[in-house]
């Protein structure tokens, strides 16, 4: 229907239903039939009816905000939804009663618009009431009010619809543009049986999928054995292609795109003028020569794991009488594995065990925590003081870390300085293997880099991992290195040699304790077990976080790492106590300053559970703790960390016996396992501590962390006589303190700070001794 013109000035001025509830007088009209004139007239009444509450599509106090392109924009700034029309709505409003044609408009104050914004984020439904209490407060009527929420809510209901097409327009597009990926994948398919083309409905495009897929893993992994064949002169093994390969890959992820790599962590030994460690980084990059070679080297590796893992005798030799434990059959193992590194070299000697456990953690997991450095890092924290990712030769296929080739540079440890650590330079590969076990392996690239100082040669080391049900893993562990351990402290050498300082059952023990310990950060509620002042599971995770950084402090402080420059203190009694100085600086964790390092190490006729609960028990810390000055020290709050009772980590806090000294709070951690011990602790700031237990972040609270390191001295079935010597089933126990000697980092250190350093930890000793050796032989 045509409306004619002189018609519709009238209906847009009419006050009827029909004018408030809809526009489309103007659309269906002819605007162009009208002069400038009757134009602005007809546009400007319109405008009017948006500001009518309730009906408009735009209101509130922003209504004319996007209209910028409106040429009469400039006209109708001044009328905007926060206008009232005489506070009048439409509601209210006599259909039959026509408006005077002037109305008289009142415009919001910006103070009136940010008081009802804000009322209006609390509640966009105010009652009668709250209307009345608001327009009191900002000189409204309660009616002038009630319509601008109207015309608030009416606002945001449009906003959210516009948002919801945007969103399903996105949507509509997407749809559209992978409809025709599947359409144009559809009309180049080929039928799998003859090759000729399909016909619709033959073959998903799913399937089709895959095939391609498929055929491009092949076509890679064939360019790649190939390369290798051609330097080593013997086809590859070839890596088996996953049935998913839709699965999401990780992201920059190229499947075993060995002609790229990066380099990780080169400045991990900066600064460090150790000799293995300067030969560790001459060969950090391979060139591309040696890449098919590492390539053979890892998977020829990978098949010594799995068979070392499985088999039994004739390879392993069980238990007997002269052993705690199965040996390796060397001659057996030099039939078998002829590949790998060849023969053992001149000066080194023979470690090799095996070990298994159930652990609390998912295969993915465990893969994941071996293949990321970080990770790996930190979990091993008490074995491994330094590693690095120098080159990643491939980052696996499928998504996963299935055919994950890198070259890695770590540091070995046992926690004392009397046991040099054993740096490693290999390659660690990641499998799947045929029966859904995983395999992750580790051999020595040395014998690519041939070099006179080498003193420890990785062979096929590493573990094989099964999935159990409810989220728990079967894993087997071998370690097979070759070492020369001719600077290891006599009172260690029984330990090492026996394999319980770097073999299978250290890292099955460390991995077994790591998994409960992480089952408990995870858990999301606060177990009965738990005590104290601990409230919250933020609480609970922080404190349990700010532990763990402790513990990886004081394990990376106390060993003899080629980055520790260590120094004998010379004079009576004082000859095995090492020290070392650092100096602090804009390190949030730490307190600024010159920090000292001392330790010791020594032997005790007494078995390490013993004086691990000695340590750990809070009730006779006065015994040996001199800094507590005899006060009485109590629990404030208990957090366990697995089956074992003494892994836990605990806040105490020490009421000092003078009143004119405050109270000093204490943050400990005891942990436990086959292979060993540790109780290491360090005072907090109590303001520090509050935020921490309130859910803050403990990567800001200083810490200088001291302890103890407890290892057995020998296997514990030793036929060696009970003559109260090493190796009689008694402890190697090292003692570590670190002190902030002076706040200023560029002052130097005195003799007297180190006197007082050493007097601290021989008299810790002398009480330890004291304390725990009441029975000269152990029970």
């Amino acid at each position: 229907m045509m409306i004619p013109v002189r018609h519709m000035p009238s209906m847009i001025g009419r006050n009827s239903a029909a004018a408030y509830g809809s526009s489309s007088a103007l659309s269906l009209g002819q605007p162009n039939l009208l002069d400038n004139q009757q134009l602005q007239q007809a546009l400007q009444q319109q405008h009017l009816l948006d500001q009518i509450p309730v009906t408009t599509a735009e209101s509130g106090d922003n209504m004319i905000r996007g209209r910028a392109s409106d040429p009469l924009g400039d006209e109708f700034e001044s009328k905007s939804g926060s206008e009232n029309v005489d506070g009048v709505s439409v509601d209210d409003q006599d259909p039959n009663q026509r408006p005077n044609k002037k109305k008289r408009y009142h415009r919001h104050t910006q103070h009136q618009i940010q008081e009802m914004e804000a009322f209006f984020k609390e509640c966009p439904h105010p009652d009668d009431k709250q209307r009345k209490e608001l327009s009191r407060e900002l000189g409204l009527e309660p009616l002038q009010v009630k319509f601008w929420f109207q015309n608030k809510r009416t606002q945001m209901k449009n906003q959210h619809e516009r948002q919801e097409n945007s969103q399903l327009r996105a949507e509509n597009e997407k749809l559209r543009a992978e409809n025709m990926r599947y359409k144009e994948a559809l009309s180049s398919a080929s039928c799998p049986n003859c090759g000729g083309p399909a016909a619709l409905g033959e073959m998903s495009f799913d399937e089709h999928h895959l095939r391609i897929e498929n055929a491009r893993l092949r076509e890679e992994i064939d360019r790649i054995s190939a390369i290798a064949a051609k330097y080593v002169g013997k086809p590859m093994v070839s890596f088996p292609v996953l049935s998913s390969p839709l699965a999401a890959a990780r992201a920059g992820a190229s499947p075993l795109d060995l002609g790229v790599g990066a380099a990780y962590g080169a400045d991990i030994f900066g600064g460090v003028a150790a000799t293995g460690a300067g030969e560790l980084l001459r060969g950090a990059m391979q060139s591309d020569a040696d890449k098919p070679m590492i390539v053979e080297l890892a998977v020829a590796a990978m098949e010594e794991l799995v068979r070392m893992a499985q088999l039994d005798e004739p390879l392993w030799n069980a238990p007997g009488l002269d052993g705690p434990a199965e040996t390796l059959n060397e001659e057996e193992y030099a039939r078998m594995f002829p590949r790998g590194l060849g023969p053992k070299q001149y000066g080194l000697k023979s470690e090799v065990s095996r070990d298994s456990a159930v652990v609390i953690m998912t295969h993915a997991n465990l893969v994941e925590i071996l293949m990321d450095v970080n990770q790996y890092a930190t979990v091993f924290s008490s074995i491994v003081s330094r590693a690095a990712t120098l080159e990643v030769l491939s980052t696996g296929v499928a998504g996963n870390y299935n055919g994950a080739l890198q070259v890695m540079s770590v540091e070995f440890q046992v926690p004392s300085p009397l046991v040099p650590t054993r740096e490693s330079y290999f390659v660690r590969y990641c499998k799947q293997n045929s029966d859904g076990t995983w395999a992750v392996v580790d051999v020595s690239l040395d014998s690519l880099r041939p070099s006179s100082v080498l003193k420890c040669r990785r062979r096929a080391s590493g573990c094989l991992i099964q999935e159990m049900p409810n989220g728990y893993s079967k894993v087997i562990w071998v370690e097979h290195v070759e070492v020369d351990d001719r600077s290891v402290h006599n009172i260690y050498k029984l330990l090492v040699n026996s394999g319980l300082a770097f073999g299978a059952r250290r890292w099955v023990g460390t991995l077994d304790r790591q998994c409960e310990r992480l089952a408990s950060v995870m858990a999301n509620n606060i177990p009965t077990s738990d005590i104290g002042v601990i409230t919250s599971t933020e609480g609970r995770k922080s404190m349990l976080k700010l532990a763990e950084r402790m513990v990886m402090s004081f394990c990376g402080g106390v060993t003899a790492s080629a980055a520790h420059q260590w120094t004998t203190l010379s004079g009576s009694g004082a000859e095995d106590v090492r020290v070392m100085t650092r100096k602090s600086v804009d390190d949030p964790g730490r307190p600024p300053g010159i920090v000292l390092n001392a330790a010791t190490s020594f032997w005790l006729p007494v078995p390490p559970k013993r004086v691990f609960d000695f340590l750990r028990d809070e009730s006779s810390r006065s015994e040996w703790d001199i800094l507590s000055n005899g006060g009485v020290v109590q629990e404030m709050a208990h957090i366990a960390n697995g089956r074992d009772h003494g892994n836990c980590v605990s806040l105490l806090r020490v009421n000092s016996t003078n009143s004119n000294q405050s109270n000093m709070l204490i943050l400990q951690e005891s942990c436990t396992d086959a292979s060993g011990s540790y109780v290491i602790y360090a005072p907090v700031d109590v303001v520090a501590m509050n935020v921490v237990l309130n859910g803050g972040d403990p990567d800001y609270v200083a810490l200088l962390p001291s302890g103890f390191a407890i290892l057995p001295d020998g296997p514990t079935d030793s036929n060696m006589p009970g003559d109260g010597g090493v190796g009689s089933g008694g402890s190697l126990l090292t003692v570590a303190f670190q002190i902030l000697v002076d706040s200023v980092p560029t002052a130097k250190l005195s003799l007297g700070s180190v006197a007082t350093v050493n007097s601290l930890i021989a008299c810790t000793v002398e009480r330890i001794k004291a304390a725990v050796s009441g029975d000269s032989h152990p029970q």
